[in-house]
């Protein structure tokens, strides 16, 4: 954006006693000086225009806080300096976001939540803690990562985990036989964080479930559904939904002579497939899981395919495995989500992948996995892994139910914070900008002893529901006033001096291309609504 030009200094209010014009204008124009606009949410050095904070040059956030470099490291310092002091810092696993950050943050939740809208989902919550009780035992090796709080003398209380064992307490609590619901929340875990990727302690969860009875691999079908249009409307690239079945896996367990009490550790050891080779897996299962190596041979021919919907017949066929009414009864299902999916016209994305185990106890049946294939290309980090997951867990509201009803669910949560690094590092490499404020006019006053009028217009605004905000100084400068609209591209200016209120008139000033309008004060709203309707 180029500077201010010497014949738009000239149309600002001219010196006069009543209406003097600051003196930083006239030494810009006396002096040729150039405004830099360039830098989104970028104060000139000294910024007075009285907008709610001074910016330092790191700090990109626009309008209410300081900023600092560190705000993406999670911690700006370990523990204790060397003089012993206290140092401030946030704690391990965890974050602070900025303005700028929130911006993009809120552009994916507002995809993620479109989509489950559009399916018809309703929205539930549920407390930040639970009863220990109702986590323990649901998450298999996994439990050794839940936060318990510190007795209190009262009841045992433990962080979420996850969204799906609160749900499921949830269904089972108020007896509900089906409900679609979804869940976007705050969730805690004792893991080893890896910030540039989107791994931390304290995250959020966007879980979307449907309970009750219905035909088989119809919700299921849905679910792969809602990823496939998350992930598109997102546009960070090509991706993968692998799938899989955990009946299919007990058959193979079974199949290959793993005993029936050791399928859930050998499924754990399975589901690291993703992030360790084949010979580490296989040294845990022996080693770590007394699996004989023979046996863990066997499961290794199998884990280790992955193909599409042909893959399936193949298997079905398996001399092995056509013996087992576990595997048969997994391939049944499969077949059918494929059919579904191409019906809903998501399964060109799918993938059958025998080494996905998804290693949370509480899977039944179809388990799915999102990920990304190309949106890595966009940081320097590699690639961020899994971005959404889910499955079937017939089971598990069951496990809260006194007389054991059990309601079957299927359901998925997206990885959000993974799918926020990646959003911000594509719109960083796009040289995409998001706005941090919302804020649509900028009521600019151009002479002294104006707050009432700026207030009065302000008041206008907000009345009509235009998103508007001011300076919040009596009297501040004009040019600092435009500047902060330009910087934080806010669309519209509304300009008023003496010679306006005296005329009645407002100027609409459009901030990209400086072009400015004098309209009646009484056509303002609707002036400004149809300004806004065509940006």
């Amino acid at each position: 954006m180029e500077s201010f030009t010497r014949s738009e200094m000239q149309a600002f209010p001219p010196h006069t006693e009543s209406c003097k014009m600051d003196n930083q204008l006239s030494d810009l124009v006396n002096k040729e000086l150039k405004v830099n606009v360039a830098a989104p949410n970028k104060s000139p050095e000294n910024d007075k225009a009285g907008n709610h904070s001074k910016r330092t040059e790191n700090n990109k956030d626009g309008n209410h806080s300081k900023g600092s470099q560190n705000e993406k490291g999670g911690s700006q310092s370990k523990g204790k300096g060397k003089s012993g002091k206290f140092v401030l810092k946030t704690p391990k696993g965890t974050r602070d976001y900025g303005p700028m950050e929130m911006a993009y943050r809120r552009e994916v939740f507002n995809v993620i939540y479109s989509v489950f809208h559009m399916h018809g989902a309703v929205q539930i919550e549920t407390p930040v803690f639970e009863l220990k009780d109702v986590l323990t035992g649901k998450y298999g090796e996994d439990s050794k990562l839940i936060y318990d709080l510190e007795d209190q003398g009262g009841e045992i209380l433990s962080l979420r985990y996850d969204l799906t064992v609160p749900f499921a307490r949830y269904v089972a609590m108020n007896k509900i036989d089906n409900i679609k619901r979804y869940h976007v929340a705050r969730v805690y875990r004792r893991d080893s964080p890896a910030m540039t990727r989107g791994r931390y302690r304290e995250f959020y969860q966007c879980d979307f479930d449907i309970a009750g009875q219905f035909d088989a691999m119809i919700p299921d079908a849905e679910c792969v559904q809602l990823v496939h249009q998350v992930l598109s409307k997102l546009g960070l690239g090509e991706f993968t939904i692998k799938i899989n079945h955990r009946k299919i896996l007990d058959g193979v367990f079974g199949s290959c002579g793993v005993p029936s009490e050791k399928f859930r550790p050998i499924c754990s050891a399975v589901d690291k497939l993703d992030k360790s080779p084949w010979e580490e897996v296989r040294k845990e299962m022996v080693d770590e899981k007394g699996l004989d190596e023979e046996v863990a041979d066997k499961i290794g021919n199998y884990v280790k395919l992955s193909g599409r919907e042909e893959l399936l017949e193949t298997l079905a066929n398996d001399e092995l495995l056509k013996s087992s009414p576990s595997a048969q009864a997994g391939f049944a299902d499969l077949k059918l989500l494929f059919q579904y999916c191409k019906s809903l016209g998501c399964a060109e994305h799918l993938v059958f992948d025998m080494g996905l185990a998804r290693g949370l106890d509480y899977y039944t049946g179809v388990i799915y996995e999102a990920v990304l294939t190309a949106g890595q290309n966009f940081g320097e980090e590699g690639p961020v892994g899994s971005v959404a997951g889910g499955g079937r867990y017939d089971g598990l509201v069951g496990m809260f139910d006194p007389k054991k009803k059990t309601v079957p669910c299927v359901g998925l949560s997206f990885g959000i914070e993974r799918l926020f690094t990646i959003y911000e590092q594509k719109m960083r490499a796009e040289s995409n900008k998001v706005r941090a404020t919302q804020t649509e006019v900028f009521v600019v006053t151009a002479c002294k002893g104006m707050v009432h009028e700026r207030l009065k217009l302000l008041g206008l605004l907000h009345e009509a529901g235009i998103k508007a905000e001011g300076s919040y100084k009596n009297n501040p400068k004009i040019l600092n006033q435009l500047q902060y609209a330009e910087d934080n591209k806010i669309p519209l200016v509304a300009l008023i001096g003496e010679s306006e209120v005296e005329a009645g008139v407002v100027k609409i000033r459009d901030t990209v291309t400086r072009e400015e309008t004098t309209i009646k004060r009484e056509e303002l709203v609707e002036t400004v609504r149809q300004k806004l309707g065509g940006l």
